[in-house]
């Protein structure tokens, strides 16, 4: 089966910003079933692609391709430099208190080497920092949850899945880190990577994308 065309938020001679659906790999695993991935898709519409940043297979939303390799080292030491801002968006279990501030999780984070590809928080973990701030709250029969923003400060393989865990507020069908409930509350993880900003390397034009989550807290 041929995979869709993909539709750019953004397209020049130097960079791409694709949406990329939940369920998909952002480069290739091992495997023959696992060689479809967005980077697979992408080099077919525009040879010259080259992934700078990943999400995790479960997870939407917003992703940006370099189109050279001199882009792509730039776009990667913004990235790694902690200048591009990234907000996600997700559906959590239970209730957190909606205001207007911020709130910060810092809690150090390391592989979980019994349980591979898992990370737990660890205070010999990597410093670890993640912003958040819930939107709204709803009440549903014995279940509760809440839209709530992330902007994660530092970029840990699966930060804001485990840092949300240890708050005591998993995300909602969260298939590594949830139970057999948590998982079967929602069809996919409930986790979308919402917004990107940066200043384009080439022009130094500041530019800002946002793309809407598939999901809300009355529609999973």
């Amino acid at each position: 089966m041929t995979a869709p065309l993909l539709h750019p938020l953004h397209e020049d001679a130097h960079l791409l910003v694709l949406e990329k659906p939940a369920g998909l790999l952002c480069v290739p695993g091992r495997g023959d079933d696992k060689q479809d991935c967005l980077s697979a898709r992408a080099m077919r519409q525009w040879p010259d692609a080259l992934i700078v940043h990943r999400l995790d297979m479960a997870t939407s939303g917003l992703v940006a391709m370099a189109r050279s390799l001199d882009m792509q080292r730039a776009l990667s030491a913004a990235f790694a430099e902690r200048q591009v801002h990234k907000r996600y968006e997700a559906i959590v279990d239970g209730t957190m208190p909606v205001r207007e501030d911020w709130s910060v999780i810092d809690a150090p984070l390391m592989a979980d080497w019994p349980r591979r590809p898992l990370q737990k928080t660890d205070p010999a973990g990597k410093p670890s920092l993640t912003r958040w701030r819930a939107l709204a709250s709803s009440v549903q029969g014995d279940s509760s949850a809440t839209h709530v923003l992330l902007e994660p400060e530092t970029g840990r393989t699966h930060q804001l899945r485990v840092h949300l865990l240890s708050i005591g507020h998993p995300i909602l069908g969260d298939a590594l880190y949830g139970d057999a409930a948590l998982q079967a509350r929602a069809p996919r993880l409930l986790l979308h990577a919402s917004e990107l900003a940066f200043a384009h390397p080439a022009t130094q034009q500041a530019l800002r994308f946002e793309s809407r989550p598939g999901f809300s807290l009355s529609r999973p």
